[in-house]
């Protein structure tokens, strides 16, 4: 049985502030000749028809964008509605909702807590860091606006964490940012995400790091977690890593060795095989003609999983592989269009793992004996 989730964008790449790092904006190309970019009612009500359809242990969609809040509160009392309505009796539902807080009104808030939605939160530090890359299109920084929409959600006990995206403004101050979210804010649910992204002619951008600048920050996180925030702040790529050395399951599609985790689903249907890949050449089909089944089974769709297992003849023979599995394919398509190329985060990634992986080992060995006893 295929077990996968939705991604979805119900804005599509429209967004109410336009932060400088965000590869999804040039996503408006593919559907021109639209000021805005909302699902309608029917195209989310047979999108979560034929999704409930399937055999799935639980029914995950994540709502991301662009913002997705800029679809209102009332589309999110509908999804709900359209959920309940087609769900089987018993059935698990999972939502997810990442956003950059600013549009989040008690009233919305309230919602979300009332059907458990998890919220991811995008604040990359404090002020003088997150509104370096975090823009309206004033150029004025959303700080304080992210922080007011943090209060919002603990007012209605909405369960959030913060995703903190890498970039050249953050990438030397990893223990600063770790600091900030947990001492600061109090958060204890982190996720951390690199920004690597090229120019037209194969350059790295001025906000992009390297994959020895992530591997460093990842360094930087891990000393300031480890010796005493094991069970106090969640990281979710450290708990990806305890869960495949503890289970020998990857809960992350990079750390996956078949690119068949999710579909996207754009606003107007459109189902493409990862939101890194949204091109019009990778579109698999649309929610309003095709089955999810059937797109599952595609042969592009097929082609595109399997890729990921092209991985650099090197990879073969390396101690991490096992946790790398390749990288995702972005940091592999980077500068080319083979997938056989080495990550752009490899360095990175070896040189975080040479420094922790033996903590890790230590770390799972406790979970193991913790789990039997």
């Amino acid at each position: 049985m295929p077990v996968y989730s939705l991604l979805v964008k119900p804005s599509s790449a429209d967004c109410n502030i336009h932060c400088t790092y965000c590869f999804y904006l040039e996503k408006k190309a593919l559907y021109p000749g639209r000021h805005r970019h909302q699902m309608t009612t029917d195209v989310l009500e047979r999108m979560i028809a034929s999704y409930m359809e399937t055999p799935q242990p639980t029914y995950s969609f994540g709502w991301q964008g662009g913002e997705p809040t800029l679809m209102g509160r009332a589309f999110f009392e509908r999804i709900t509605e359209f959920q309940e309505k087609h769900g089987r009796r018993g059935s698990s539902v999972a939502n997810g909702l990442q956003t950059n807080g600013l549009l989040l009104t008690d009233e919305l808030a309230a919602h979300l807590g009332r059907y458990h939605f998890l919220v991811g939160v995008s604040l990359d530090g404090a002020a003088d860091i997150h509104d370096r890359n975090r823009l309206t299109e004033s150029n004025r920084g959303t700080h304080a606006q992210v922080l007011r929409g943090i209060e919002t959600l603990k007012r209605h006990n909405v369960e959030y964490n913060i995703l903190t995206v890498v970039s050249a403004a953050n990438v030397h101050r990893g223990r600063e940012v770790y600091r900030y979210l947990r001492d600061e804010l109090n958060v204890s649910y982190h996720q951390y995400i690199p920004c690597v992204e090229f120019d037209d002619v194969g350059n790295l951008t001025p906000y992009a790091i390297t994959g020895a600048e992530w591997g460093r920050f990842l360094l930087d996180v891990f000393d300031e977690w480890r010796g005493g925030d094991e069970q106090r702040v969640s990281i979710r790529l450290f708990d990806s890593i305890l869960t495949m050395l503890v289970e020998g399951t990857a809960n992350t599609c990079v750390m996956a060795r078949n690119c068949r985790q999710y579909f996207v689903v754009e606003h107007n249907g459109d189902v493409y095989p990862c939101d890194f890949f949204v091109e019009k050449e990778k579109r698999l089909g649309n929610v309003m003609r095709d089955r999810f089944d059937d797109m599952w089974n595609s042969l592009a769709f097929r082609d595109f999983g399997r890729n990921k297992r092209r991985w650099n003849a090197k990879c073969a023979a390396c101690p991490y592989l096992k946790l790398c599995a390749g990288d995702c394919q972005k940091m592999r398509y980077a500068t080319s269009e083979d997938p056989s190329r080495l990550s752009h985060l490899c360095d990175g990634w070896k040189l975080f793992y040479g420094e922790t992986l033996p903590e890790f080992e230590r770390l799972s060995e406790r979970i193991r004996a913790n789990s039997i006893a």
